[in-house]
């Protein structure tokens, strides 16, 4: 599978579970979260919707642009969902508030991420 359509698929696969998380928290947590938690949840949902479509985006730059800051770029939205919406979506499940110490590493990977995405598009050729 080339790189594109594999950061496609991921793409596509990770707004799926945004989406059923999105779901999941609106009907069945509502009653069974705390408020505060329950943002914690919604918020681990919508940062995985934005890097989804990230993704997706990456994935027609990345063939498009031919240089691999891109191909960085998606590697670090990937691990940016794993780590951020992750311990995010166990902080909310668990109620352990020492996974909020792990969220930021998954911040930094989205920033990454981004600033490597728009030297992609500063230094393509």
């Amino acid at each position: 599978m080339t790189t594109d359509r594999l950061f496609a698929a991921i793409g596509a696969v990770s707004g799926f579970f945004a989406v059923a998380a999105g779901a999941f928290g609106a009907h069945a947590l509502r009653a069974r979260l705390a408020p505060d938690l329950l943002a914690v949840f919604e918020t681990g949902a919508r940062y995985q919707m934005y890097h989804a479509l990230a993704l997706l985006a990456v994935a027609l730059l990345v063939g498009r642009w031919q240089v691999q800051q891109a191909v960085w770029a998606g590697w670090l939205f990937v691990a940016g969902t794993l780590v951020f919406s992750g311990s995010l979506y166990a902080l909310a499940l668990t109620g352990a508030r020492w996974w909020g110490a792990v969220t930021p590493v998954g911040g930094v990977a989205f920033l990454a991420g981004w600033l490597l995405l728009a030297w992609a598009a500063a230094t393509r050729v």
